[in-house]
């Protein structure tokens, strides 16, 4: 071999073995700065929860925040991209008053919960305890008080009908807010026979809940025209033939 040709033939030799330890190193670098980034997102304190910086949104007036915020205190330190919002949710949920809630990551270390509370929407008698049972648009109870609070019906229903307190309830859920404000109790001894009290003393006889969408539109009209001026009873029970008397 002459001396040219095994100069030619080591300097490939050297540039292999260059390429070889660039290959190396590219590997390792990449392992480290892998290394590295999976340490900073899922092990240190750079992007842990800090319950300071945790909002709570839609209490309302049944949901102690307190309780939801100690339900995320027990994830503190947690880095947000390990942190479990699915599961977060679902403690959240156990939380007295609480109907829905959605949890979601405020980068770099905070957390934003939004609920949906089980707002009372009528107050029940309880005869053997005394006081009255806050209930939710759902049935749930939400609280008890010993006084029925202004603004919300007192709602008489057979104890146990189940079937005759969900009409009633079906029928308040889809009142407009200034209407419902109106009502001062609301009783039926049967699904079919929902009866409303209003405040100023009419009472209106609303019979099912179906159609109520239909009624609703008949009481206001009836009593925004002026048609059941000096009425007592408005019946809504049959829509398309109201009577007032």
């Amino acid at each position: 071999m002459s001396s040219s040709s095994a100069a030619r033939f080591e300097e490939r030799a050297r540039a292999r073995r260059s390429r070889s330890r660039r290959k190396v190193a590219t590997v390792a670098g990449g392992a480290v700065a892998a290394g590295t980034l999976g340490w900073l997102l899922l092990l240190s304190p750079v992007l842990a929860l800090d319950p300071q910086d945790v909002r709570v949104e839609g209490a309302g007036t049944v949901v102690a925040v307190d309780q939801v915020l100690d339900v995320v205190d027990a994830h503190a330190g947690t880095p947000l991209p390990r942190l479990d919002t699915v599961r977060l949710r679902d403690e959240v949920l156990e939380v007295p008053g609480v109907r829905e809630a959605r949890v979601t990551r405020g980068w770099p270390h905070g957390l934003l919960v939004v609920l949906v509370a089980r707002e009372p929407v009528a107050a029940v008698p309880e005869p053997a305890e005394g006081g009255f049972a806050l209930l939710d648009m759902e049935g749930v109870q939400v609280g008890r008080v010993d006084t029925a609070p202004d603004g919300l019906p007192v709602v008489d229903v057979p104890v146990g009908d189940a079937r005759t307190l969900s009409a009633v309830l079906a029928v308040l859920e889809q009142l407009p807010p200034d209407l419902l404000a109106q009502v001062q109790g609301v009783s039926a001894r049967t699904q079919d026979t929902v009866t409303m009290q209003l405040r100023d003393g009419v009472r209106v006889d609303w019979g099912a809940a179906s159609e109520t969408p239909l009624k609703i539109a008949v009481l206001s009209t009836l009593r925004s025209s002026g048609a059941a001026t000096g009425a007592t009873v408005i019946d809504v029970s049959a829509p398309r033939l109201p009577i007032t008397r």
